[in-house]
């Protein structure tokens, strides 16, 4: 367990390292709304495009509280080291999306890999769920955000051929 002098810079920079996979992921994103995938034919239950940054800074945000959580239990243990490991693993997926569906503006690409992105945040669910209760958590409402976006990317894909 961390001292107190050590929690906050801990926390803040768990937070920040979950914050900066975000930010690699919209330096691909941000051009491609308003050109590419403005014109991509949408489902009905599709966003307004104003929804997304707010609702990933705060998947972001509660990722990193996440991962303080479990990282606060220690390294030495097993399961933690486990645990940070695939969540360093879908934290990396889940940038990579960006880079395939909005970068190379692959519908086929990024519903591949929101595929492999859902089952690795259902591995760090499981795994940070068994270090701390609260952990586990407070990752429902990302892989519930991201069941949602593999919809939308598989019907993207399917609509624009």
């Amino acid at each position: 367990m961390f001292s107190n002098s050590r929690r906050l810079p801990r926390l803040v920079s768990a937070i920040v390292v979950c914050q900066l996979a975000g930010i690699v992921g919209s330096v691909f994103t941000v051009s491609s709304i308003p050109t590419w995938y403005a014109g991509l034919e949408k489902p009905f239950f599709a966003p307004p495009n104003w929804l997304f940054a707010p609702v990933w800074l705060s998947l972001y945000t509660l990722m990193g509280v996440s991962l303080y959580l479990v990282w606060s239990r220690g390294v030495d243990d097993r399961s933690v080291r486990a645990a940070l490991s695939v969540f360093g693993i879908q934290l990396v997926l889940n940038a990579l999306w960006s880079v395939l569906f909005f970068g190379l503006r692959s519908p086929l690409l990024g519903l591949i890999e929101i595929a492999a992105l859902w089952i690795a945040i259902v591995a760090t669910i499981v795994l940070f769920y068994r270090v701390s209760r609260a952990a586990g958590l407070l990752l429902v409402p990302y892989i519930a955000w991201v069941t949602i976006a593999a919809a939308l990317n598989g019907f993207i894909w399917s609509l624009n051929p």
